[in-house]
């Protein structure tokens, strides 16, 4: 896994990027996620919830971008780590450290 974005810039959210940005997607898309869960705690129709599901894909996608521009070699390199180990934080905690220093949690 060479990069985290694709060759236009868009963020390409595999398991291995969303498991390195859960930290940062758990603090930025917060309310987005809250608003999301408490729609279908309300109404489990799918349908009913779609809006608040696009926002959630909306704050995590744009994250991911800023993410990506900020701290590229530090997410590529936690992001391909991740990869490698099959999304194992313990073997990545260098590339982790690394990450969170130059992309500090908001």
């Amino acid at each position: 896994m060479a990069s985290a974005v694709d060759a236009s810039g868009n963020p390409i959210p595999s398991s291995s990027v969303l498991m390195a940005s859960s930290k940062h997607i758990g603090i930025r898309c917060h309310s987005e996620n809250l608003d999301f869960l408490k729609c279908k705690k309300k109404d489990p129709n799918p349908e009913k919830c779609l809006d608040k599901g696009r926002d959630v894909t909306r704050c995590v996608l744009g994250l991911l971008k800023d993410l990506h521009q900020k701290c590229t070699k530090e997410m590529d390199d936690y992001v391909g780590c991740m990869y490698y180990h099959t999304n194992e934080f313990d073997l990545c905690r260098k590339e982790q450290q690394a990450f969170e220093k130059k992309c500090s949690l908001e």
